[in-house]
């Protein structure tokens, strides 16, 4: 039973690209947290900090784009 359920949350990801649109800086994560005043929360995978934005272009991408770009050759 914990086996099925380790394969159905694992299969339900989402991976999601970040633009700050005032400085154009790109982050990649793996969840959103959101405020009422529509802020963004959330930890850059990339950096490993935590990011605050008021204001943001949330796209969510596939797992290869996403790992892709984290994990950059």
């Amino acid at each position: 039973m914990a086996l099925f359920l380790m394969i159905a949350v694992s299969g339900c990801a989402s991976y999601y690209k970040i633009t700050d649109p005032a400085s154009g800086k790109v982050y990649y994560t793996e969840d959103i947290d959101k405020t009422g005043s529509g802020t963004i929360l959330f930890k850059d995978e990339v950096t490993k900090s935590q990011v605050t934005l008021p204001t943001s272009e949330v796209l969510e991408i596939t797992e290869d784009q996403y790992k892709a770009n984290i994990n950059p050759r």
